[in-house]
């Protein structure tokens, strides 16, 4: 006598064996739809109906995120824009925001599906680091050019002398900057190099000092050598007096409120300019001259008045002093 028995679902979800392959998963679909038809369908419009579900709230979950990544990218360009921020900085922070936040949508996308994501964060983060290690050096440049874009210690159009070079800010990238020398070459530097090397950068500031140093020879009286020499720097209507108003002077070269309000920046007062006697040598003396100008104008201020200095200075009695031995004859 055969007796039926009814078998159900959970029963046979209990005695299934892990499949070993798409064709055993298969067999055992098969068997479960023969023994319990009704069930097997509700199994399966269950399963359909969480992972539409799923599904749904995946997409829900894409469009908003896509959505609010438009939004930030948006943000962060009127930021820049209203602060003017250096373009090459600006560009690369909206992409490097965009793209993380593009990863971490994909990820949370793909979790909401059901999928569990910790191989593929695991996967990301090997890749990462393979990828670092394998670029340290671009890695160092590309750390170097974001702290240069950010502090800005110099900008595109500035002179400055760093790495045993000296020449014009031609570009400013993630990696290297270029620079023009003055004999019409382009050099250029790293990144990672530059920016934990010493600056010297001669456009930081729109006003500088011009320096001189005139020899003349014993004799001559002191006073009356410092007043010639003051008289030739004061002719010069380049060189900025105490007088100057310093307010208009900013305004004329085009200097902003958010450079003056920069600490150290700006100068309440220009020195009047100085001549003093410095040193006594063994076949001179020698007097420092001090001027303050536009650094615009530093070169051709320091050499038409060191021309001036050697051509204006012997007829007035101020001879310039050379390495001579006097002998005395004793017959």
């Amino acid at each position: 006598m055969l007796l039926l028995q009814t078998v159900t679902a959970e029963e046979i979800q209990q005695k299934m064996v892990p499949p070993d392959s798409i064709r055993a998963g298969a067999q055992q679909m098969i068997e479960y739809a023969k023994t319990d038809p009704e069930g097997f369908w509700k199994t399966v419009l269950d399963s359909m109906t969480q992972f539409g579900l799923k599904v749904l709230a995946a997409l829900l979950i894409y469009i908003i995120g896509y959505w609010l990544i438009g939004v930030v990218k948006k943000a962060l360009q009127r930021m820049f824009a209203r602060r003017k921020t250096e373009p090459t900085l600006a560009s690369f922070i909206s992409s490097f925001v965009s793209i993380s936040m593009t990863v971490m949508l994909i990820i949370l996308t793909v979790g909401t599906l059901g999928v569990d994501t910790t191989a593929l964060a695991a996967l990301l983060a090997a890749g990462g680091m393979a990828i670092g290690m394998a670029l340290s050096g671009t890695v160092q440049n590309f750390a170097g050019g974001l702290m240069i874009l950010a502090f800005k210690p110099f900008k595109a159009g500035d002179f400055i002398e760093a790495q045993g070079y000296k020449g014009t800010v031609v570009e400013v990238n993630i990696t290297a900057t270029k620079i023009l020398t003055t004999d019409n070459r382009v050099v250029i530097l790293p990144n990672g190099a530059l920016s934990n090397g010493t600056i010297d950068n001669y456009s930081g500031r729109p006003l500088r000092r011009v320096d001189w140093t005139v020899s003349v020879s014993y004799g001559v009286e002191a006073d009356a050598c410092k007043k010639a020499i003051l008289a030739i720097v004061d002719s010069d209507k380049r060189v900025l007096q105490a007088d100057t108003d310093m307010d208009a002077l900013y305004k004329e070269m085009n200097v902003s409120a958010f450079q003056l309000s920069s600490l150290n920046f700006k100068m309440n007062a220009i020195p009047a300019p100085f001549v003093a006697l410095s040193s006594l040598n063994a076949n001179d003396i020698t007097f420092v001259v001090r001027a303050w100008v536009k650094a615009s104008d530093y070169w051709d201020v320091f050499f038409a008045l060191q021309e001036r200095f050697y051509t204006e200075l012997p007829p007035q009695g101020f001879t310039f002093a050379y390495p001579h031995v006097d002998v005395t004859m004793v017959s």
